[in-house]
């Protein structure tokens, strides 16, 4: 029998290699909720991180201060979510806006539209796809580290083991130095995070979200806007008429 609600992250659960429209359910609930993932990279892209040896401040310290400045952020991004269980890769992309005071805003454009929206209060997970909303309160959305990062209480120091991803090579074959992180208390969604800093402008250009499952987010950011006075309309979301509104439950 299949099962009325599969797992929402990554369509977990009962498996059948023969059953292609179980694993179209798959597919869409791992869509639904992509930016869950992302939220949790992006909010500790924001925040400063632990050092533990004299290279890793210099590193860090770039990229606090440069994060510091930051007040409104636009990007554009692609994504790889990688489902091990699955066996199965699905690619996105489209643009992201952030601001100060948790706000934020995805733009999927594709494989299919979506929208990831927060003006720090609440979350919105808007699937046209599917004629749905998902709604939550922004600070318990997630468990963990991640929710006080929505909350903007900056506790990465106190939640983050922080090491360079290779000790003996310090940087990848571009010369970007790339971080190591680990939480002192892991949740399902957050394992591990990996971040490739760009070490011109101390910019995070890749991050790599691991879950319990070792099921893997790569987000890589490009054409970055920083500080153009993005407003907070960009960060409002009304439930288009006729949309279905369902809470957003992560488990």
């Amino acid at each position: 029998m299949r099962p009325k609600n599969p797992s929402p992250l990554w369509g977990e659960g009962r498996r059948s290699s023969r059953d292609a429209a179980a694993r179209g359910v798959a597919r869409r609930g791992l869509r639904s909720v992509r930016g869950v993932a992302a939220l949790i990279v992006v909010c500790v892209l924001l925040l400063p991180a632990p050092a533990p040896a004299q290279e890793l401040e210099q590193v860090v310290s770039g990229l606090e201060g440069t994060y510091a400045k930051i007040n409104d952020l636009k990007a554009e991004f692609s994504q790889v979510a990688k489902n091990k269980s699955l066996g199965q890769d699905v690619k996105a992309e489209g643009t992201v806006y952030l601001k100060k005071g948790g706000k934020m805003r995805w733009e999927y454009k594709s494989p299919s539209p979506q929208q990831i929206v927060s003006d720090g209060t609440y979350l919105w997970v808007y699937t046209p796809e599917l004629n749905q909303v998902n709604k939550g309160e922004a600070p318990k959305a997630l468990a963990g580290p991640a929710g006080s990062f929505l909350q903007g209480l900056g506790k990465v120091r106190e939640e983050f083991s922080v090491r360079f991803l290779n000790p003996a090579n310090k940087v990848d074959g571009a010369g970007r130095p790339v971080l190591d992180l680990t939480p002192k208390h892991p949740t399902p969604l957050l394992t591990r995070l990996i971040l490739t800093i760009d070490p011109k402008d101390h910019i995070v250009r890749q991050a790599v979200l691991y879950d319990q499952l070792q099921n893997t987010v790569t987000m890589t950011f490009t054409r970055f806007a920083i500080n153009q006075g993005l407003s907070d309309t960009l960060f409002a979301f009304t439930p288009p008429k006729g949309v279905a509104v369902v809470p957003l439950e992560l488990r």
